[in-house]
């Protein structure tokens, strides 16, 4: 996975390295919630070998943290179950870094007026 000058820059080696695999498929699906993506596409976009991609996808799939149907996969859409994995919140950081927090009001704008069925009781 490539990074920004910047980041590069300000950034430990340390800090560089601590994302595995694992932690930056979860961040990639992460940061394309509203996607579902084939392996090789992940693998391409990220720029790590396929078969490491789908060793991470099987992983997250057994902690439940991506959702798996045909030849696609999604983040999970159980936000309690991303808060609750550590290599989401670095995933999630290092992200931030590249690309920008999210502005809540941004959302705000453009939220239902009404709650989802999932919220309704």
């Amino acid at each position: 996975m490539s990074i920004d000058r910047d980041t590069f820059e300000r950034s430990s080696e340390e800090e560089l390295s601590e994302l595995s695999a694992t932690d930056q498929v979860l961040g990639f699906l992460a940061a394309n919630d509203a996607t579902a993506f084939r392996a090789s596409e992940i693998a391409r976009r990220i720029d790590i070998d396929q078969g490491a991609v789908s060793t991470a996808l099987s992983r997250l799939k057994n902690r439940s943290l991506v959702e798996h149907k045909g030849p696609y996969w999604a983040i999970t859409e159980d936000d309690r179950r991303l808060s609750n994995y550590d290599g989401y919140a670095r995933a999630t950081e290092l992200f931030n870094d590249q690309l920008g927090t999210e502005d809540p009001d941004e959302w705000k704008d453009h939220a239902p007026d009404r709650p989802h069925p999932s919220e309704q009781q």
